[in-house]
């Protein structure tokens, strides 16, 4: 039987961003297994992500872009040899959904992936103000109402789809169980590790934590631990911060005792998968999250995780883990457990499969 031809059409370089890395990337091998042949076409190339964060270089940042646009316009000269067309978040990023319509005139089936509500085209980029335009209305809607089958990320954002396309299939970010492998023992004979695992953009939910941090600080000594922005810093605390590294990732998690992952309550929330608990877990690290959204899916609160809903929630549960570890093993156990069972590659393979299957044969 002939291959399937998928065209994969994402904003980002293969392996650099969590909404594609820790959702469909790592099931290309598996895609290919089943007999899908995978083309992708990232937006952004290599050389504009390394400078896309830094402030200045307009005119580079401009001529990279130029690229990314005459990339798509290349795109729609072969798109009628695939079979199937996955775009993820954007076909490209600024202006009416122009590209997104071409795309779907000229594509014979098209799935639709959509991470976080970028349709709400409110959250501002402190780091780069040219992401500020990519998070528009227009497309997201367009492409929703569009799109033959839709893949979400969470139950409300999967509810908010629905209004346009019932043919939707809510698919939580996920983690390769055979890769994020538990190393923790669980004792207290060493000083223990708190820590937080994000980015630049979302770096400001770590700060809500400072007060909770210096008030643990007072009874407990514990190191902390930041992953993704080395600049990271709170006075009157000792903290470790480094950037993301992709071949580093899975290391640096392993070095913490119990894992953080505060959010604020906002609408933005709503469309986050839990994907921090999730690696935590995965890892067997007791974890606590705010009480919010998709956090309530991944975690049972006291059972394989803490949801908390305020600072004296935060430092309550985060005290009682740092004294005992034995509700830290057994936390840890039982996120590791339900990872497995619900937000893995493993488990989710086939539900990726089957609407490959359904539009392609």
């Amino acid at each position: 039987m002939k291959k399937k031809k998928i065209l994969v059409i994402c904003p980002y370089p293969i392996g650099v961003a969590p909404s594609q890395r820790l959702k469909f990337e790592q099931y290309f091998s598996y895609f290919r297994e089943a007999g899908f042949d995978i083309d992708v076409s990232p937006f952004i190339s290599q050389a504009l992500w390394n400078i896309i964060y830094k402030k200045g270089v307009f005119l580079k940042k401009a001529f990279y872009t130029v690229i990314g646009y005459a990339r798509r316009a290349r795109d729609l000269t072969r798109i009628g040899k695939y079979d199937l067309v996955y775009i993820h978040l954007w076909v490209t990023p600024f202006g009416p959904p122009i590209f997104e319509r071409l795309f779907r005139f000229f594509a014979r089936k098209i799935i639709y992936d959509i991470d976080d509500l970028v349709y709400l085209g409110k959250v501002k980029s402190k780091a780069h103000p040219l992401v500020n335009l990519i998070k528009g209305r227009q497309k997201p809607i367009y492409l929703m109402q569009s799109a033959n089958h839709v893949i979400t990320c969470t139950p409300y954002l999967d509810e908010f789809v629905r209004k346009y396309n019932s043919n939707t299939t809510d698919i939580s970010s996920t983690v390769d169980i055979n890769r994020y492998l538990p190393v923790n023992d669980y004792l207290n004979t060493k000083k223990l590790t708190i820590g937080w695992s994000g980015s630049i953009s979302t770096s400001k939910y770590f700060y809500l934590l400072a007060n909770v941090l210096k008030t643990l600080k007072k009874q407990h000594d514990f190191k902390i631990f930041v992953i993704g922005d080395k600049n990271i810093q709170i006075e009157g605390l000792e903290i470790t911060a480094v950037d993301w590294e992709e071949e580093k990732e899975i290391f640096y998690l392993q070095q913490i005792d119990i894992g953080l992952y505060p959010l604020p309550f906002e609408p933005w929330v709503y469309g986050k998968s839990g994907l921090k608990a999730i690696q935590y877990m995965a890892l067997g690290i007791p974890t606590v999250a705010t009480a919010i959204g998709a956090n309530f899916r991944v975690i049972e609160n006291g059972i394989s995780g803490f949801l908390v809903t305020d600072e004296t929630e935060w430092v309550q549960i985060i005290k009682t883990l740092l004294e005992d570890p034995g509700l830290r093993s057994r936390i840890g156990m039982e996120g590791r457990k339900r990872v497995e069972k619900i937000f893995s590659v493993q488990s989710n393979i086939s539900v990726y499969l089957n609407i490959l299957k359904k539009l392609t044969y």
